[in-house]
């Protein structure tokens, strides 16, 4: 399970900046502020229901380039959920998110070690969303009952309704913002795996076909 988790995505790198971050406390580095760190996760969870539902399922950009960063970050995921290599976050997307975060922080707080635990604490709550999904799509039964319960929450948006349930780590922004439902009160999709239909179609304006992604048949 973990091989798998570190080889993939962004997760080793993340890692890394978590030891680093002990490592140059030894040496006169930022000392973490338990508050701040708490704040960063949180303000992490507080974004990733947002980032799920409007950008990683935006309609597909007219701009080819664009559509492959789409289907990079989420698209291609929905067309095969299992395949680890679309699973995880890369690094050309979280570097730069963790970089302008870093930047907003350090210019409210003006405190290094605030701004520090800040970006800790998104480091950290990233490094938990990204365990959870990867549980959520191997082959691995979680210990508690809270892991078993949000990995098959997870696995309905996948496989019952893409329109529901965007939660990966909890569902409280589902219940505020109105897409959370009882599994038996939603219909099945049929775009699950295929989130914009219109946009694979070939000779389509939106035709989003390239190497290595799915064409519809």
């Amino acid at each position: 399970m973990l091989g798998g988790f570190f080889r993939h995505g962004s997760n080793a790198a993340l890692a890394a900046a978590v030891a680093a971050f002990g490592i140059g406390r030894l040496v006169g580095g930022p000392k973490p502020v338990l508050p701040a760190v708490v704040g960063g996760a949180a303000l992490f969870f507080a974004t990733e229901y947002g980032t799920h539902r409007f950008l990683f399922h935006a309609q597909p950009s007219n701009v080819a380039a664009v559509r492959r960063l789409q289907h990079r970050l989420h698209y291609d995921h929905h067309v095969d959920p299992a395949k680890l290599e679309l699973l995880f976050l890369p690094l050309w997307y979280v570097v730069p998110n963790l970089a302008i975060a870093g930047a907003a922080y350090a210019t409210l707080s003006r405190d290094r070690d605030i701004t520090a635990s800040l970006v800790l604490g998104n480091v950290l709550a990233l490094l938990y969303y990204e365990w959870v999904h990867y549980v959520a799509h191997v082959p691995y039964r979680p210990v508690t009952s809270f892991g078993r319960w949000i990995r098959k929450y997870h696995l309905l948006h996948h496989f019952k309704n893409e329109k529901r349930w965007f939660g990966v780590t909890n569902p409280t922004f589902d219940a505020l913002w109105g897409t959370y439902a009882s599994p038996a009160d939603v219909e099945r999709s049929e775009t699950t795996r295929l989130l914009f239909p219109e946009a694979f179609r070939p000779g389509s304006e939106l035709d989003s076909r390239r190497e290595g992604g799915y064409v519809e048949k």
